[in-house]
């Protein structure tokens, strides 16, 4: 059976191919414990480790978000950030009755001002099923790897702006939990992220999209700040030293 035939039959699955930087990104975590997203958020949640946090891809509050119910159940103080204005207006409704969430209909990036995210056309979405709906990317190559048809995809035009301005407009001087499920460029933001003097007990992101020597390097600069890994089926999960986590 060949690639692209394979390639075809995962897309109309919801799956997708492993890809070289899953496969070496992998190799790195395997020193590290697999456990499930959910208990590890449950337990930080439950004991108070997390009291306030940043989510960056917030998507619509429901779909694929492992978030939502924690920072509902425990009135958490939030900030959802999230590009596309078709799910920002779904993401109004989700949180409409709480008060302790902000949020901003932006993209994260270096680069401020408009960038072009790539997103699968509404009218093709159900050929490709619910997951289409949260693949949206900085990258075109990224949702091409989901087996999506390049006419499938349209362009859209997204305000950003840095981590930095994000830090700066709410004067934080340090949060509980930085959440990433950006699509690819998980790494970046996460590194951009470091790159400020703001305290934070722990930073969760989808590791398995990101470029390999990107993802070294964000080892060793997560590493030098003092944070311990463990990782999901995607995500890597990462403490400060200090917190126990007994799951």
């Amino acid at each position: 059976m060949t690639s692209k035939l394979l390639k075809k039959i995962s897309g109309a699955l919801g799956y997708k191919l492993f890809d070289k930087n899953f496969v070496k990104n992998n190799r790195l975590c395997e020193k590290y414990s697999y456990l499930k997203i959910k208990n590890i958020l449950n337990y930080l949640f439950e004991n108070k480790i997390v009291e306030s946090l940043i989510q960056i891809g917030a998507n619509d509050g429901e779909s694929f978000d492992e978030l939502s119910y924690f920072i509902k159940k425990y009135s958490v103080n939030s900030i959802l950030v999230e590009p596309i204005e078709e799910h920002f207006k779904k993401l109004l409704s989700t949180y409409s009755s709480n008060n302790h969430i902000k949020l901003e209909n932006v993209a994260i990036s270096e680069e401020q001002g408009k960038k072009i995210l790539y997103s699968v056309k509404n009218d093709f979405k159900k050929i490709y099923g619910k997951h289409s709906d949260a693949i949206s990317s900085f990258s075109l190559d990224h949702l091409l790897k989901h087996s999506i048809k390049k006419k499938h995809i349209e362009k859209l035009s997204v305000r950003s702006i840095s981590i930095g301005k994000l830090i700066e407009k709410y004067k934080l001087n340090n949060i509980d939990l930085f959440y990433v499920d950006a699509e690819g460029y998980d790494g970046e933001i996460v590194l951009s992220f470091l790159k400020n003097s703001i305290e934070c007990k722990a930073i969760i992101f989808e590791y398995i999209h990101i470029d390999h020597e990107i993802f070294k390097t964000l080892i060793n600069k997560l590493q030098e700040r003092d944070f311990k890994f463990f990782v999901t089926s995607e995500n890597l999960v990462c403490l400060k030293n200090k917190i126990k986590l007994e799951i």
